[in-house]
């Protein structure tokens, strides 16, 4: 996870169309009112620039201009709001009844709206459409890979850690692998406040990570294979919160992007070949041949994932893991590093890391005919005149 992995795009009953036109006309946004009570270790006013300029959307600016996104600093809002709005001019959110962020495209309803907001009192709709905050409906995360009911809470200071909370959840991946989804979620919650709270930014997380992640590879070629988990458990870690750090405070860049992304991208195949000539020091040599095979089988199949990943975002629009419940669940075990790292820490329990590397190996290329097999399934549902949609659609 990355800094870059930040920009949200909303993907529900947004029609292309629809996205367009919201896209060419974009709405100057006004804050209205004013909020002491700080958030991931901003102001509200403060995390409100943020977003609007993640978005390139302009802040206050010209007060006649026809579009506008007002949005009530009383309360705090999950960042998916602003796209979901920008493609619905007419369309105010609601928070029992008191408006919390709208799209107006006229000044009666700016005033009306502006007015309840100051008020902080419920508001007369009039022609605009309402969504109530509170309801069960939800929208279609394309970035994150899941359906989330985002938040919008009121910003108080007893609130501050549930809408925290609220807010490092909304910028969880719903499809992911099962040490991420389940064994990170709350250690990387108390690392993230810490970093938000000392100014510590995502990128600085990333560095660190990338020095944990070298030192742990040379632990295990050496066969320190204890020492070495120990490193990457912590490196695995930082590498979820830096992303988290970047969507919670609404901070990204193009070196996070390009650094985080290309560590995550490099450095599994030199933490296998590093376990596998590891082996030799610990006790448990690779024979030349086994050696070679398991090298080639880890390689070619991590190379030819990520091509049949590509490939399957190329043809249909979206990740292969989303299409449906079983490629959602078969992530959770599939072999990237994280899955790929409890099979090693599986081995080195029973003090062979040599059977380790070598499950490893064969799961990679299990994982490798199952992608397969799912792209052609795709094709040929696709060439029967069936759309490719998402089940969490």
């Amino acid at each position: 996870m990355t800094a870059a992995d930040y920009p949200e795009r909303v993907v529900d009953a947004i029609g292309p169309d629809m996205a367009a036109s919201a896209s060419s006309h974009q709405p100057i946004v006004i804050p209205v009112g004013a909020n002491p009570t700080p958030i991931w270790g901003m102001t509200a006013a403060e995390r409100l620039r943020r977003m609007a300029a993640a978005r390139g959307l302009p802040l206050a600016g010209d007060a006649d201009a026809a579009g506008a996104l007002l949005a009530n600093l009383r309360f705090a809002f999950d960042p998916a709001w602003l796209p979901y709005l920008i493609a619905r001019p007419g369309t105010v959110l609601t928070r029992e009844g008191v408006p919390v962020l709208a799209h107006v495209t006229t000044p009666a309803d700016r005033a009306r709206v502006m007015a309840a907001m100051e008020a902080d009192g419920p508001l007369d709709p009039g022609t605009l459409a309402v969504i109530a905050a509170e309801a069960d409906e939800g929208i279609f995360n394309e970035a994150l890979r899941k359906r989330e009911k985002p938040f919008a809470e009121r910003l108080v200071p007893a609130a501050v850690p549930a809408i925290e909370r609220a807010s490092y959840t909304g910028a969880y991946k719903g499809v992911t692998d099962l040490l991420t989804k389940y064994l990170w979620p709350e250690w990387a919650l108390w690392i993230t406040r810490l970093c938000a709270r000392a100014g510590i930014s995502p990128n600085q997380v990333t560095a660190v990570g990338s020095v944990l992640c070298i030192i742990a590879t040379i632990a295990f070629w050496y066969g320190w294979f204890w020492s070495g988990l120990a490193i990457g458990l912590v490196f695995m870690v930082l590498d979820t919160v830096d992303g988290k750090l970047a969507r919670c405070t609404i901070t990204s860049s193009a070196l996070g992007n390009a650094w985080d992304h290309g560590v995550d991208l490099i450095h599994p195949p030199f933490w296998w070949w590093a376990w596998a000539a590891g082996c030799t020091p610990y006790g448990h040599p690779l024979s030349h041949d086994g050696f070679v095979a398991v090298i080639a089988a880890m390689l070619f199949g991590y190379v030819a994932q990520r091509l049949i990943e590509g490939a399957f975002i190329a043809r249909f629009g979206m990740h292969i893991h989303v299409w449906e419940r079983f490629d959602s669940r078969f992530r959770l075990v599939t072999a990237r590093r994280n899955p790929n790292m409890v099979i090693l820490f599986a081995g080195l329990v029973v003090t062979r890391p040599d059977w380790g590397i070598v499950a490893v190996a064969v799961w990679t290329m299990a994982s490798l005919v199952v992608h397969l097999v799912r792209l052609f399934q795709a094709m040929v549902v696709a060439r029967q005149g069936r759309r490719i949609v998402s089940w969490l659609a």
